[in-house]
């Protein structure tokens, strides 16, 4: 039998966090808790999960900081899930920044927090073979791209998911549908949140090799374009 995943959840709002311990306990998730970004960090220090569920508005710590942490401090790529009632593409585009993988604004279904989750669950569990494309080359196993003898490049998070689809695909292009699947392992996602991501891996990759690598094709989705 294969081991439960384990989550931590990290929320102030008592009322929430037990309607999240009550839907993704029992058989389905190893689960621990933190109502503040201190003992948060505290049992990041001392545990391993395969995913975060993290508010952002927390007392003591904020989660855009918790996040920073995670991957500057313990320089982690656990998935990160952020939770909050921010809605506005600011915040979104700020989360992303520090380092989130997913966003989900509240209320929200227990249903897609599950989808989400599983999503993230999958990214991990990738090879560490060599995709090429031109003259790059991405290595899903560390989620790190190498440009010929200029600085190697390791993403986070969906920039790593989104990068290997476009990658793979190339010189084709990736509609949407497949990336809303890969992120979220259904076709009908966000497609604003899809495009704040690109966003964040375009201004990412724009920054290590200084041109923009991404190409969009408006109404159709994005192809790679490393030349």
């Amino acid at each position: 039998m294969n081991a439960k995943r384990r989550l931590l959840i990290v929320e102030d709002n008592k009322r929430l966090a037990e309607n999240l311990f009550e839907y993704l306990g029992e058989d389905k998730y190893e689960l621990d808790y933190a109502a503040d970004g201190l003992t948060a960090l505290h049992l990041l220090a001392s545990h391993t999960y395969d995913v975060i569920i993290l508010d952002i508005m927390l007392p003591g710590v904020n989660g855009l900081t918790i996040c920073r942490r995670i991957r500057e401090d313990l320089n982690s790529s656990v998935p990160v899930l952020m939770l909050t009632a921010r809605d506005s593409i600011e915040d979104k585009t700020q989360a992303f920044d520090n380092g989130a993988d997913d966003y989900l604004i509240k209320p929200f279904h227990m249903k897609e927090l599950e989808l989400r989750i599983q999503a993230l669950c999958r990214r991990r569990q990738t090879n560490n073979d060599c995709i090429t494309a031109n003259n790059i080359r991405y290595y899903p196993g560390t989620l790190t791209v190498k440009r010929q003898d200029q600085s190697e490049l390791q993403l986070i998070g969906y920039a790593a998911t989104i990068f290997e689809a476009l990658i793979r695909k190339y010189p084709d292009y990736v509609t949407y549908q497949h990336l809303s699947t890969d992120i979220w392992g259904h076709p009908d996602g966000d497609i604003n949140v899809i495009r704040t991501h690109i966003y964040v891996l375009r201004k990412t990759l724009k920054n290590t090799y200084g041109q923009d690598m991404i190409k969009t094709l408006h109404g159709r989705g994005y192809c790679l374009d490393p030349a």
